[in-house]
């Protein structure tokens, strides 16, 4: 009678710790939240790719997550340093002060890079390169407000091969933003963060494993001839085969690792080294990791969405995730961490390919006969001042000294580069309502124009037409193909499934703000996916 007792109270005491544990409540936040932003990843490469990948990379987000599967930048200006900005915080370049990689400068007569600080040194590096901080980045990031809602007790560091897509996914009040330096081979800072490299990224930098993902080569991960979603008869392979040689650049020419898969392999070794160290998911307060993947991005310039190179790209990069996954569920605990991935945009297809296929598309030339026409009408000796993100600076200063109609001679080029073949529109940029595009492709340039960077005239090519090497590849339109970005979320607070809704890049600060309950970014314009939130 005794025995049988004590087996039922046994047995009772087990069913309680099991019911116990199944009903556990989860903790009141995230203990991490891991951003990851791959550079030119193209929506399409989910499912293009997707036979090739593993059950515990990309599968797994969109198997246990939640994928955003229409997910667009809603502003025109696709390029690396507007995207970034705008995920981090909710914005557009019309309020953030961000809108393009570069703009120039009207009242110091220079283009500027959205990162430059003169006010700030590199630390950590030889000291070749130009000094970083995110002064030009004029409101808020959700890595900033994380840090505002529990009294800089967060963590927050970003991490990147690029400088900008460190600083900026970072933001102003970070712990810490790397970025790579190719001249030495380290991941760098500046003094705007810190006034001498961390110990443990000093530490890390001395390894200089690059080196020993030099000696691994570029090889395959499948036979060549089952390449099937890639131009694999690209006569271009016949110069340059697989496996890619990188051995000779072992101790020299550490930037050469950017245009390779092992790019990313080294960004994630670094981070998982910044989680370590810095105790990141380690207590009650949510830190935030924000790593961008730069390589995705020289690699698809040089050769284009429809290479091997691109392909192979996305199969270790899978299998590169599995791992990290792995990694945050060892060291930060299964459904402890939130996961987001995106895109800060797409990529044309190469002008040659689409060509050969009888698509429609064209490797432009510069071609100045509107500028021409324009200073021969009004008899000047210059018209334009600089330009940059397609738009035209005309040269106010020169032409009001010849008492000449500025507004007149803005017209008169804007209807000659209507002329031209090549050309989709033109139109003024204080006139933007005017502009003889769509509503929606409208409004993408309202959201990027920034009256204290802009340029005065902006023009619009035809789709798939771009300047640049008929065997390679860039970005920076309107059109889905740049603009059409994945967006995966996975863990804590994120529900199970998808949405085909339109959604934007900037409402993913906002929909991180919901689920971690503190303010939204200051120059927030985006919503919340209010499909991602339990």
């Amino acid at each position: 009678m005794k025995k049988s007792f004590f087996i039922a109270i046994l047995l009772l005491s087990c069913s309680v710790s099991l019911f116990a544990q199944k009903t556990a409540k989860p903790s009141s936040s995230p203990k991490l939240v891991v951003g990851m932003m791959v550079d030119q990843m193209r929506w399409d490469y989910l499912y293009r790719y997707q036979h090739r990948f593993g059950a515990n990379g990309f599968k797994r987000v969109l198997r246990e997550g939640f994928s955003c599967e229409n997910a667009f930048i809603s502003y025109a200006q696709t390029v690396t340093a507007a995207g970034h900005a705008s995920v981090y915080t909710g914005s557009v370049p019309a309020l953030n002060g961000i809108m393009g990689n570069d703009w120039y400068d009207r009242s110091q007569k220079k283009m500027i890079y959205c990162v430059e600080d003169d006010g700030v040194k590199i630390v950590g590096g030889v000291g070749n390169k130009e000094p970083m901080s995110p002064k030009n980045l004029t409101v808020t990031t959700i890595t900033d407000e994380l840090e505002l809602a529990t009294n800089f007790r967060s963590k927050v560091i970003g991490v990147a091969i690029k400088d900008r897509g460190s600083i900026l996914p970072a933001g102003h009040a970070a712990d810490a933003a790397y970025w790579y330096e190719p001249g030495s081979g380290n991941f760098v800072s500046s003094t705007w963060y810190m006034k001498e490299l961390t110990p443990w990224a000093t530490a890390f930098n001395q390894k200089k494993i690059v080196d020993s993902m030099y000696a691994l080569n570029w090889n395959l991960s499948f036979p060549w001839n089952t390449y099937v979603q890639s131009n694999i008869n690209d006569p271009a392979y016949a110069k340059a085969p697989f496996p890619r040689k990188l051995d000779a650049n072992i101790g020299k020419n550490y930037g050469a690792i950017a245009s390779t898969p092992w790019g990313n392999t080294l960004t994630l070794e670094f981070s998982k080294a910044a989680v370590d160290a810095e105790k990141m998911g380690a207590d009650s307060v949510t830190d935030f990791l924000a790593i961008s993947l730069s390589s995705p991005d020289y690699i698809g310039h040089a050769f284009g969405p429809n290479s091997v190179e691109v392909e192979d790209n996305y199969i270790k990069l899978d299998q590169e995730l599995a791992s990290f996954f792995d990694y945050l569920d060892k060291k930060v605990g299964k459904g402890n961490y939130i996961f987001f991935l995106t895109a800060d945009h797409g990529v044309a297809h190469v002008p040659a390919y689409m060509n050969e296929n009888k698509l429609p598309a064209k490797s432009m030339k510069s071609n100045k006969k509107a500028e021409a026409e324009t200073i021969k009408k009004f008899g000047l000796s210059r018209l334009i001042e600089s330009q940059a993100n397609n738009q035209f600076y005309l040269d106010k200063k020169y032409l009001d000294s010849l008492g000449a109609d500025y507004t007149a001679v803005k017209h008169f080029f804007i209807n000659e580069l209507k002329k031209d073949d090549d050309v989709l529109t033109a139109f003024d940029n204080d006139d933007i309502n005017a502009a003889n595009l769509p509503a929606e492709y409208k409004e993408m340039f309202q959201k990027g124009y920034n009256q204290k960077l802009a340029g005065d005239v902006q023009v619009v090519y035809k789709s798939n037409y771009f300047f640049g090497a008929a065997t390679g590849s860039t970005h920076g339109t309107m059109y889905p193909y740049d603009a059409h970005i994945p967006l995966l979320w996975m863990g804590w607070g994120v529900n199970q499934g998808k949405t085909n809704r339109k959604v934007y890049m900037s409402d993913i600060a906002g929909t991180l703000a919901a689920i971690l309950k503190v303010q939204m970014p200051s120059g927030n314009v985006g919503t919340v996916i209010h499909e991602v939130v339990k």
